[in-house]
């Protein structure tokens, strides 16, 4: 059972970042099923942090815990590029994106796992169908009572991080008409979506009590909400996100939910009771960001007026300013206000097969434009390839 005594306190904002990249033959560009042989390939001391995941196309990379967003680039661009000189040795290339473009995931193979298996016979195509990658940002904070509070004030932003993220537009070798097509993917799952609004640590713990002792779940880790508590870390979970499409859109994002945790963390207790709105507001934006990206119109949950969400980004990228120079990203978070101006990684896709006419060529270009140096750089600047729509204001900010 779970008690209110096992939440880790965390009296910094620390970080540990999850991604979830693609195993593609470097031949065709499907997806492939090689975690075994890549993992073979990897130094022992990065066993740790370099797993499977419930695919075997899949590779799941994780940061050690981390104090800054610089710390998370240092350290996910050194295990990438191990990552990539293994898997290149077994002709197997890394793709950075959502959804892959046409293979399908009836093809794909569940990796060896009792934990899975039974996954697998208990929820069938349902967690079976779902081959989709995302990134996971924890952020720590003080207490169980904390987490709850800023994951109940985080519901309004998710969908601002949706459509930042956007990256998987294409589903089984066809155009799907959404940025975001993994969210539609994974709506089917039972403990999936949003969280149920709620008020303290108590709450939550007996909620996982009452589903444990019902059957419906072993763990809280079943519990695949857009943002949930981790127990075990003291931390938020952020895992709304899209895969970006490089390593620099991953710190972007970083950093935006750091600041963003760290300020709700900050706010007075009666600051961070559950918002006076129905979730279905927030259900709504988030299917708007998930359905047009950044192009959404994302409506405010208080004055029920519609407002881009770029503007909406740029907004708090300025509310965050003084947070990020606080926490050292603030170069990270500047960074945003390029995402936001250039082609989003969906955009980058559908541009590319519009170019090409080819999904395979689609592929073979998001994994060169991702690829590290052998310092966990970006090889490329890609700035052919990243149309800008706006110039920038005289604060910094983009102008509308």
């Amino acid at each position: 059972m779970i008690s209110q005594d096992v939440f880790r306190r965390n009296d910094w904002p620390t970080l540990g970042v999850e991604v979830e990249l693609q195993l593609v033959d470097s031949r065709s560009m499907a997806l492939k099923s090689a975690i075994g042989e890549v993992l073979e390939g990897l130094h022992p001391a990065l066993r740790d942090s370099v797993k499977p995941e419930f695919m075997q196309c899949y590779v799941e990379i994780n940061t050690d815990v981390c104090r800054t967003v610089a710390d998370v680039g240092s350290d996910l661009g050194r295990k990438i590029r191990s990552v990539e000189q293994s898997a290149a040795r077994n002709g197997v290339e890394l793709c950075w994106a959502a959804t892959h473009p046409f293979s399908h995931w009836q093809d794909q193979e569940i990796t060896p796992n009792e934990r899975y298996y039974k996954l697998a016979n208990l929820l069938g195509e349902t967690i079976i169908r779902p081959v989709t990658f995302g990134l996971h940002v924890h952020v720590g904070v003080q207490s169980g009572d904390q987490a709850i509070r800023v994951i109940g004030q985080l519901q309004k932003y998710l969908p601002a991080l949706l459509a930042l993220s956007a990256n998987s537009p294409f589903w089984h070798g066809r155009m799907t008409g959404h940025h975001s097509h993994r969210v539609e993917v994974l709506e089917g799952f039972p403990t999936g979506g949003l969280p149920p609004q709620m008020q303290s640590w108590e709450e939550y713990c007996g909620l996982i009590n009452q589903l444990r002792t019902a059957g419906f779940i072993e763990s809280h880790r079943e519990l695949w909400w857009d943002v949930r508590p981790n127990t075990e870390n003291g931390t938020v979970e952020v895992r709304i996100c899209d895969m970006p499409p490089d390593l620099p859109g991953v710190l972007g994002l970083t950093a935006l939910i750091q600041c963003l945790v760290q300020q709700l963390s900050q706010a007075p207790d009666g600051d961070l009771r559950v918002p006076d709105c129905h979730p279905i507001l927030h259900r709504q934006n988030r299917w708007r960001a998930s359905r047009f990206g950044l192009a959404a119109d994302l409506v405010d949950p208080a004055t029920l007026e519609p407002q881009p969400a770029r503007s909406i980004i740029e907004q708090m990228v300025c509310q965050l300013a003084p947070i990020a120079s606080e926490l050292g990203c603030e170069r990270d978070l500047e960074f945003v206000l390029e995402m936001i101006a250039r082609l989003t990684g969906s955009e980058r896709q559908i541009a590319l097969y519009e170019q090409t006419g080819d999904l395979a060529e689609v592929v073979r270009t998001l994994v060169r434009q991702s690829r590290l140096d052998g310092e966990g750089h970006p090889m490329t600047p890609r700035l052919a390839d990243l149309a800008l729509f706006r110039s920038p204001s005289p604060c910094g900010i983009p102008a509308a």
